[in-house]
């Protein structure tokens, strides 16, 4: 390698290897990566949670259930962990996608129905704990819901 070489290399940004090192082809490799670790611990975190507070209630019936998420204690961390959950299954599915899914077209509708499903579900789960939350609370105080 002759020095004008090496300073041609170093004047257009340095080697191919140093331009992407850290880098994914898309560039966002590492954050999608720490945002699956992130939810995963979030879940692992909220499931624990989820089973220490329902082995504590008294019965599994229904009432018990519709009072205990009626608790602000009980609904917000629930609302985390449908968030939580959705997201994790998103980034894994758009991982899976790209990594497996070669053609464009296919691969592009594969994304926008992962996309619709875990938007869809998060939402009809968070509105569902919501309905629960808001009307366990009427129900206690009397309040038509």
């Amino acid at each position: 390698m002759s020095e004008r070489t090496g300073i041609a290399k170093v004047a257009s940004g340095g080697t191919e290897l140093g331009r992407v090192r850290g880098l994914g082809s898309a560039r966002e490799g590492t954050g999608h990566f720490i945002h699956q670790r992130l939810t995963a611990v979030g879940n692992l975190a909220l499931f624990l949670w989820l089973i220490v507070s329902l082995v504590r209630l008294p019965l599994a019936d229904f009432a018990t259930m519709r009072e205990w998420l009626g608790s602000p204690l009980a609904a917000v961390p629930m609302i985390l962990l449908i968030i939580s959950v959705f997201w994790h299954i998103r980034l894994g599915l758009q991982t899976l996608i790209e990594d497996y899914v070669h053609s464009d077209a296919p691969r592009i509708l594969a994304l926008v129905i992962v996309n619709f499903y875990c938007v869809a579900g998060a939402a009809f789960g968070i509105f569902s704990v919501a309905k629960i939350a808001f009307t366990a609370t009427a129900a206690v105080t009397g309040v038509p819901a």
